[in-house]
């Protein structure tokens, strides 16, 4: 479920089972370089597993901790895998100049479009809601 992080708000609800996983793509604001945060459901909670980044810079992951993997993509992207972190507060400022993009049960989802000028989106996951 995404929420207006201000106000709670509901914005949008997506059907999501356990294992089920969503990403959020976005230019990074200092490297501006894609970046992409991956989650699955687990446990009834939002984990992350995975971020794909093109770019080094300010606020982008520099260092492997336990448990963590690094690997390239075909296409030069660097994959940090092995988070499996639940996240307790999800949530995103979403830019006014580059967008955020959801990605979740096979569609593309602008989430500019969907905050309006209040840019601050929260992610839940609410099981049996749909």
């Amino acid at each position: 479920m995404l929420r207006n992080g201000r106000t709670g708000k509901i914005l949008a609800s997506y059907p999501m089972e356990e294992g089920g996983e969503f990403s959020v793509r976005f230019i990074h604001s200092v490297n501006k370089s894609p970046v992409e945060d991956k989650y699955r459901i687990e446990n009834g909670e939002i984990v992350v597993y995975e971020t794909v980044y093109y770019n080094f810079g300010a606020g982008v992951q520099t260092e492997l901790e336990d448990g963590q993997t690094l690997t390239y993509g075909d296409d030069g992207a660097m994959i940090v895998s092995g988070f499996n972190k639940p996240i307790a507060d999800l949530s995103y400022n979403v830019s006014p100049v580059y967008d955020h993009v959801l990605w979740v049960n096979g569609e593309e989802v602008s989430l500019r479009q969907l905050c309006g000028e209040d840019r601050f989106v929260s992610f839940s996951y609410e099981k049996g809601k749909k």
